[in-house]
């Protein structure tokens, strides 16, 4: 295994504390020892309370989480993989989810009400999903609706989405996505109207449009909510196929060309493989691109002696690189950090958690209110239920 260890931005999280690792800080110039990544009593003392609650817990780790959390998860995965295996744990009482706040509300949508929903750290948000607001959606929705066009446009929302906007797309008829599936969504959509509302990156949605449905980087616009009509005239918007919310993943989005380029020149022969919600130009000059489950999928498959690099969150291509030491595994870019917001759930935030459970003490609970889950549940479902 070849391992490039990032630099500057992630050396710096790395060294204000928040998942210190000595292996991490080779040619860093620190004095001092930083602490191990799992403090030995933090460990143990979240084996017991994990033990203690027994099948009353169910623990769900994103791909993203750093590795001090994955070892307590009873499954690791995606966004929706990580609800649907919450909805079929009807015995759990508590699902402990480690990954964002979207992600925990989408667990609440799709579990019984007798399942009480639980994320570590309440400040794990995600900076995409806060980009649409749902009054902000609204408002564009009324823009289209004035020009005649809302009744033809089909709503579609990435799984990285808060509560409010599932509910929104759910309410006007359309569906939600996932990076793997949002091919089959837009389908399902331009089979029902003339055009998308995408919501909320707009990489991920251009990227699936351009690459996989044919169309042209023409036929897409991007609406700005700060701007009066999003910053289009009315015969743009009219003119257009994919209307693209202004949003994008504060990591995926920090991959340029010039990172490919360089890898490139780097490492001859490398095969670059990288997330849809990436910059277009970084898509197109890729090898390989698909969801997090396509990426992990790719790299186990490929031949030993391969060499790679992987554009997106910097904690998985670590766990890939860690797990494959026959391949050459490298990050795409050396200079992005962690995705800070998934970062916040670190092994003291789950201890805490999993010990109040164990007391009896129910703590940062998830809640979406009825009438939003109802709406919610329905684009949820019209995902479940495309072919």
């Amino acid at each position: 295994m070849t391992w490039v260890e990032p630099t500057s931005t992630a050396t710096a999280l790395l060294l204000l504390g928040r998942g210190s690792d000595p292996a991490s800080e080779r040619g860093v110039d620190c004095p001092g020892d930083l602490p191990t990544p799992s403090d030995p009593d933090l460990v143990a003392r979240a084996t017991a309370a994990k033990a203690a609650l027994g099948d009353r817990v169910f623990v769900l780790g994103h791909h993203y989480q750093r590795d001090e959390v994955i070892q307590f998860a009873d499954v690791t995965g995606d966004s929706f993989k990580l609800a649907r295996e919450a909805a079929a744990r009807p015995q759990a009482e508590y699902i402990v989810f480690c990954g964002v706040h979207f992600m925990a509300e989408s667990a609440d949508i799709l579990t019984a009400d007798s399942q009480r929903v639980i994320l570590p750290d309440l400040a794990a948000g995600c900076s995409m999903a806060d980009m649409a607001v749902l009054q902000q959606v609204e408002e564009a929705w009324d823009t289209l609706a004035e020009l005649g066009i809302a009744e033809s446009t089909v709503p579609v929302t990435y799984m990285n989405s808060s509560a409010d906007i599932k509910g929104f797309v759910g309410r006007n008829k359309g569906v939600v996505c996932t990076s793997s599936n949002a091919e089959r969504a837009l389908r399902w959509a331009f089979e029902r109207g003339e055009k998308v509302l995408f919501l909320p990156d707009q990489h991920l949605g251009r990227n699936t449009a351009v690459r996989q449905l044919g169309l042209t980087l023409d036929d897409c616009v991007l609406y700005d909510p700060h701007k009066p009509g999003g910053g289009l005239t009315a015969q743009r918007l009219r003119a257009a196929k994919m209307i693209l919310w202004r949003g994008h993943c504060s990591v995926h989005g920090r991959f340029s060309l010039d990172c490919v380029t360089e890898v490139r020149d780097r490492i001859p022969g490398v095969n670059v493989l990288v997330h849809p919600e990436c910059r277009h130009e970084v898509v197109t000059a890729a090898d390989y691109v698909g969801s997090t489950e396509y990426i992990i999928k790719t790299i186990e498959a490929a031949p030993a002696g391969s060499a790679w690099a992987v554009g997106t969150e910097l904690n998985l291509v670590r766990r890939l690189a860690n797990a494959h030491p026959d391949k050459q595994i490298t990050f795409l870019d050396r200079t992005v950090c962690y995705c800070s917001t998934m970062n916040r759930i670190d092994l003291p935030h789950l201890v805490w958690a999993l010990e109040e459970l164990a007391a009896g003490r129910v703590v940062n609970e998830i809640t979406v209110d009825p009438q939003t889950a109802h709406h919610a549940r329905t684009a949820l479902d019209q995902m479940l239920a495309l072919p």
